[in-house]
């Protein structure tokens, strides 16, 4: 079973694998916040989104350099999320 911590996470993928997940997860909870605009979903989506931001920056620091693109796609991805919820917050 997986154990989230918002700083620890345990699950038996890897991390680029674990990464992709965060992300979708995200992208999900953020669409479902801005849709719903209750303050605690937008709550819970920030704190996914910041989740799937703090994967990213542990993968990315461990890269050997041939996953570049994912790593591209999956900055992209969070930056969409950030800036739909900061365009739903104001």
């Amino acid at each position: 079973m997986d154990n989230i911590n918002h700083t620890d996470l345990i699950s038996g993928f890897n991390n680029l694998k674990q990464l992709e997940i965060s992300v979708k997860s995200a992208q999900k909870m953020v669409g479902t916040a801005t849709m719903s605009m209750d303050e605690e979903t937008l709550q819970h989506a920030e704190n996914s989104l910041n989740d799937a931001k703090d994967l990213f920056k542990r993968a990315y620091s461990e890269q050997t350099g041939v996953d570049d693109e994912f790593f591209q796609t999956q900055e992209q991805l969070l930056q969409q999320c950030e800036q739909q919820l900061n365009t739903a917050r104001q």
